[in-house]
């Protein structure tokens, strides 16, 4: 792992529960591959905003690491 993948990780994506980015791949490396199942698996979108930050950011980090 590169220093950028590294800082990368460390960037929030769910700013409500401040839910790292490398905790959804983390979770993605483990076969979640949707959108209800990372929620499920870190409670990304429970938080006061009801997931309007984090749902584009979910999907984006999907999208990125495929199938």
């Amino acid at each position: 792992m590169d220093e950028q993948q590294i800082i990368d990780g460390l960037k929030p994506v769910c700013l409500c529960k401040n839910i790292k980015k490398r905790v959804f791949l983390r979770h993605i490396a483990e076969g979640k591959r949707t959108l209800e199942e990372l929620r499920a698996a870190t409670g990304a979108g429970s938080g006061p905003c009801g997931g309007k930050r984090c749902t584009p950011k979910i999907l984006t980090i999907l999208e990125e690491t495929g199938p």
